[in-house]
């Protein structure tokens, strides 16, 4: 078994919808990124990369490459699924915190947990998503952002 730590970070500006686990939500503001900033999603790479010692999501979905520009967070998400397939492993679980000021989002969070087992092609029971704020502290309290923390652990298929 191999675990894998991912935390991401977007502001958020008037403009751009809000999407979180491929999920849109109902909000006045968005986050501002090259893809869809999906802060939850990009987290989750990032820990499921690390876990298989992949590097980051920078590496494989640079910012500055326009085929990436406005793309769901859920395909790259499945591109990293290909990719851990191909190095020998599995997903075994995820486990991942929204923090966020602002919306209330426990009514989204099936749907996302759903939207990243399916695209994982792993049992819903196997990704846990949470959402705290941070009683309006720092740039998340202000609204001024969101973050997102998130553990993976994988397990070899061979080796």
């Amino acid at each position: 078994m191999r675990i894998g730590f991912g935390y991401d970070v977007h502001k958020l500006v008037k403009g751009r919808p809000l999407i979180l686990g491929g999920v849109k939500i109902e909000y006045d503001w968005g986050l501002l990124g090259h893809s869809d900033a999906d802060v939850l999603v990009h987290a989750i790479m990032d820990a499921l990369l690390g876990a298989a010692g992949l590097g980051d999501i920078g590496k494989h979905f640079p910012d500055h490459d326009e085929q990436f520009k406005n793309i769901s967070s859920l395909i790259l998400l499945d591109k990293v699924g290909e990719l851990l397939q191909n190095e020998g492993y599995i997903v075994n679980n995820i486990d991942a915190t929204i923090v966020a000021q602002k919306p209330k989002l426990a009514h989204y969070i099936p749907q996302m947990e759903r939207n990243i087992a399916e695209i994982l092609h792993i049992e819903k029971n196997r990704v846990n998503i949470k959402a705290t704020t941070t009683e309006g502290l720092g740039f998340v309290g202000t609204g001024e952002g969101m973050a997102s923390f998130a553990v993976a652990t994988i397990l070899a298929t061979s080796h």
